[in-house]
């Protein structure tokens, strides 16, 4: 999908500060970086492309105008390969708890 009309859920993305505008307190390699925002909600624009400026409202209902970057956005992250080692603590924990072995 290219194009998104009015009220579809999208993502913008706005420079919140230039690295010049940080506070000077903040550490030298945050300084040498915009302060960035990426914020989702919905499109109160009649349609927009990827790239153009728009306003959106949030679920909250606050009003925030930047450049959209995705249009139904979604999660795409996971919690990481398996660590076997983990696989049985919920059981040895329910075994401790239930007094089925000596936690001392």
């Amino acid at each position: 999908m290219n194009k998104a009309k009015k009220g579809d859920w999208v993502r913008i993305y706005n420079v919140v500060l230039k690295p010049e505008e940080r506070a000077p307190q903040v550490p030298d390699d945050t300084k040498k970086v915009p302060l960035e925002m990426w914020v989702k909600g919905f499109l109160l624009n009649e349609e927009a492309r990827i790239g153009d400026e728009v306003e959106i409202e949030t679920y909250i209902g606050r009003k925030i105008k930047g450049k959209l970057v995705e249009i139904n956005p979604y999660y795409n992250h996971d919690y990481g390969k398996c660590i076997p080692e983990l696989l049985f603590i919920g059981k040895q924990l329910r075994g401790i708890l239930e007094g089925g072995e000596d936690n001392e």
